[in-house]
């Protein structure tokens, strides 16, 4: 039979304001293999880390139950105290008295017999324990990045710095992800395109860091420190070694219909194209759904064209399996469909926008090269209209019930920038509440009111509707 000892901590009066901690201490002593029991008032302090070390030597303890705070908290606390007093440390347990206990309860009586509950649990499992022993086992020095955004290259560089070899999977044809969409950042409006494209050029350059675009994770498998994984590597009918970014075959090809999904569908591309100037690898891809070669077997213009000889319709997809030490998920985000709140009336009028449509059109490289015009007319507006917290803090089933924390900035950010570069644009902002959860936010905010003259309007819009070709919103 085990010989336990159970220490009840009253974590000053956390505890002890709401269990009977005495009571309890007495009480657990019925229990057959509980051979010494006590109460602290701190146990995780040095006297009662001490107390517990003594405690093991005198009375030949075979096992530890603390009844006090979190596991999270401090049970590698106690369990380093046991081996220090020669007891396997995984013969300690903590019962949960404080969260699960006497942070939820008011009635006493009821928390204490909830409290010897606990720690009785807690005993029984100590009985079935088992002394082990902490194994090793080899890891692959390798690691895996999902996805080649902003903070998927940041995660690939430093572990590249750190000496070790990496990954990057990105589904689209180039790294980049949204950032690269993004005309300037906040609080700084710095260049975007200035902080991201050399650590893509960094990552394409590392002799560390390979680099799998067009690519998908299919499968996982294994444990930390050695995970086997399946990527599917999507063709995308232009040969990465020998395509040299030229794009003589996107200035010939017919079938110039395609949506451009890096401009937000607001213009047009070729079936073969390359999604943004400092796309990395700078290689061609083709559109399945556009090519007129893929869909009818004729055509092909793109395969005459190229002097490289890169084109290669028959390419398809196929399946490589690696092993990696460590899995990065820098998944990103992606924007909640607007066609799902009625009241904006986004799918019925061109000129209701959304925030990444607009920073396309406001970047020097979009698709009306930077001058700001409505998707319906291409004429300017002279009057703009934030609705801010569109899908975040909503309880429907349309939104998600948390704030986006994002929002308020990268509106203020568009409002400045707007007033900047037009001056007799006047911008309004409908908002629920401004929140600027980071170091120099709120000074961004106020500098937008109080420098830039945006209008910032608290309340809610119940409806976006066109009445004589021009846009109303009622608030």
């Amino acid at each position: 039979m085990q010989r336990i000892g159970v220490f009840i901590c009253w974590c000053g009066s956390n505890i002890a304001a709401t269990v009977d901690v005495e009571r309890v201490a007495e009480e657990i002593k019925s229990e057959p293999s509980v051979v010494f029991s006590a109460n602290y008032q701190y146990m995780c302090s040095e006297n009662g880390q001490q107390l517990l070390k003594n405690a093991i030597k005198e009375h030949n303890l075979t096992g530890i139950v603390v009844g006090s705070c979190s596991p999270r908290m401090h049970e590698a606390t106690f369990r380093k105290a046991a081996e220090a007093a020669g007891l396997n440390p995984y013969m300690v347990e903590i019962a949960n008295i404080r969260e699960h206990c006497s942070w939820i309860h008011k009635d006493r009586e009821e928390a204490t017999k909830k409290a010897l509950i606990l720690v009785r649990t807690a005993v029984a499992k100590v009985n079935l324990n088992a002394p082990l022993t902490a194994g090793s086992s080899p890891v692959t020095k390798r690691a895996l990045v999902i996805g080649g955004g902003i903070a998927g290259i940041q995660a690939a560089l430093d572990i590249a710095d750190a000496g070790f070899e990496v990954d990057i999977v990105e589904k689209n044809a180039t790294i980049g992800g949204r950032m690269a969409q993004l005309d300037k950042t906040f609080p700084t409006l710095d260049c975007s395109a200035c902080i991201l494209t050399p650590k893509m050029v960094d990552c394409a350059q590392s002799e560390k860091i390979d680099i799998l675009t067009y690519s998908e994770v299919e499968d996982v498998k294994g444990f930390v420190g050695n995970f086997k994984v399946k990527i599917k590597r999507k063709a995308r009918y232009v040969d990465e070694t020998k395509c040299t970014g030229c794009k003589i075959c996107m200035d010939n090809c017919p079938s110039k219909k395609g949506l451009n999904e890096f401009n937000m569908n607001l213009n047009n591309r070729p079936a073969i194209y390359i999604p943004f100037a400092q796309a990395i690898p700078n290689v061609a891809v083709i559109d399945p759904e556009q090519c007129i070669k893929l869909k009818s077997g004729k055509c092909g213009l793109c395969q005459m064209k190229c002097g490289a000889g890169a084109i290669d319709y028959t390419m398809q997809d196929k399946f490589i399996e690696r092993e990696y030490g460590a899995i990065v998920v820098a998944t990103g985000f992606r924007p909640i469909n607007i066609d799902k709140f009625n009241e904006y009336g986004y799918s019925e009028n061109k000129d209701v926008i959304t925030s990444l449509e607009l920073e396309r059109l406001m970047n020097a490289a979009g698709p009306t090269d930077g001058v700001l015009l409505r998707p319906s007319d291409k004429t300017h507006p002279k009057v703009i209209t934030f609705i801010q917290c569109v899908g975040s803090r909503d309880l429907t089933d349309c939104g998600k019930p948390y704030c986006s924390k994002i929002c308020c900035m990268y509106t203020a950010k568009h409002a400045m920038l707007i007033r900047e570069k037009y001056p007799d644009t006047e911008v309004h902002v409908f908002y629920i509440d401004v929140r600027c959860p980071g170091k120099n936010y709120d000074e961004f905010y106020r500098r937008a009111c109080e420098q830039y003259g945006v209008d910032y309007i608290k309340g809610m819009v119940g409806k976006v509707y066109n009445e004589n070709g021009k846009l109303m919103v009622q608030g």
